[in-house]
């Protein structure tokens, strides 16, 4: 009689996984690695448009500010100093930081000079001492009437429509823009005495 010698014990050969062990191959690993990447992927894509969907439903606002400045009144631009040989008395920059525009009182009126020169955009500057506007980028240079005189610029710097409210406030808007020849046909000038 043989007699059978029977074990609970299994082997296992290498790269076959053992049971026993509750263990993954190499190949189901992998497999689920894929799967698990495959699902990351989707949701994520998931995310992203619907992350646009409610973008173009909630669009960012871009704010403009005002195109309209109270400058000051009439009695703020008396004075009795002389005018420069282009009939210019003064020249004032305190609005160029903020709003880009000179105010320029002349023997006979009040008008506003756009700080940006006619050839390329750039924004000029006042120099008091010389009574002139310089361009920093290219050279243009213009006279305390802003018309030019040296550099590139095709014309004298454009001017905005300024008036006189009921109030008596002078009131410079700068969303309208003239050149020089419309600038006298139209008169957009404020004429002081």
């Amino acid at each position: 009689m043989s007699s059978r010698v029977t074990t609970s014990e299994s082997i296992s050969l290498p790269g076959q996984k053992d049971a026993s062990a509750g263990g993954f191959s190499r190949r189901e690993f992998l497999g689920k690695g894929l799967a698990v990447a495959g699902w990351g992927v989707m949701f994520a894509s998931l995310g992203a448009g619907l992350y646009q969907g409610i973008r173009f439903l909630y669009p960012a606002v871009v704010f403009h500010p005002p195109s309209t400045y109270v400058i000051g009144q009439l009695k703020d631009f008396v004075t009795d100093e002389r005018a420069d040989q282009y009939g210019v008395i003064f020249v004032d920059p305190k609005f160029k930081k903020d709003h880009r525009f000179f105010v320029v009182r002349e023997a006979g009126r009040i008008y506003s000079l756009f700080a940006r020169c006619t050839h390329l955009g750039c924004t000029v500057n006042w120099f008091e001492e010389l009574n002139i506007f310089k361009c920093p980028c290219h050279g243009s240079e213009f006279h305390s009437n802003g018309v030019e005189f040296a550099g590139p610029a095709p014309r004298p710097l454009d001017r905005h429509h300024i008036a006189v409210d009921n109030g008596g406030n002078i009131i410079v808007d700068t969303a309208r823009v003239y050149s020089k020849d419309e600038f006298e046909e139209q008169k957009i000038f404020i004429e002081v005495g």
